[in-house]
Parts: C-alpha cells; sequence; structure tokens
C-alpha cells in the first residue's frame, strides 16, 4: 500500500514547484495543503520539523523536509521504498 503523502506549501514558492513537479514525475498522488497565512499550522510544522521553510513534506507520518531532502531521497535511491509504505 502506497504511503500517504502530504506537502506543506506556499503557492509562489520554487521549491514548492520544484517538489511538486518531481512527485508528479513519480506519479505520486499528494495532498497539497497551503499554510499562507495560517500562523497556527506554521507553528505546528516548526514544532513537528523544526524547520521553518516550506515545502515540509510528511511521507506516511514522518516528516522527511523540504525539496532538497526529497531529491536526494530520490538520488540515492531511497524514496520509493519510503513512498511505498516499507
Amino acid at each position: 500500500m502506497a504511503a500517504r503523502v502530504v506537502m506543506y506549501q506556499k503557492p509562489y514558492c520554487v521549491y514548492c514547484v520544484l517538489a511538486r513537479r518531481l512527485l508528479d514525475q513519480k506519479g505520486v498522488r499528494f495532498e497539497a495543503v497551503d499554510v499562507t497565512g495560517d500562523n497556527a499550522k506554521r507553528a505546528w510544522l516548526v514544532e513537528v520539523t523544526g524547520r521553518y521553510t516550506v515545502p515540509q513534506i510528511f511521507i506516511g507520518d514522518r516528516p522527511i523536509g523540504g525539496f532538497d531532502a526529497l531529491s536526494r531521497l530520490e538520488r540515492d535511491g531511497k524514496l520509493d521504498a519510503l513512498l511505498s509504505g516499507e
């Protein structure tokens, strides 16, 4: 079973666009959550991830980070296993 993927983003964020593009190229269905102006959601993200930046991508319940972390997982051949729920 495929892992649930959620990406917290802002609409005009270049790294968010790049992350969406990578997920789309892999055929990954994901939930995009716009955090623009949502201070409570941003505070929660900082609490959970320790990061103030977007995108913040979760695979399953695991925060993996932003576009750099996502692309590193892909480059290292580890992303598909995470996406498949392994």
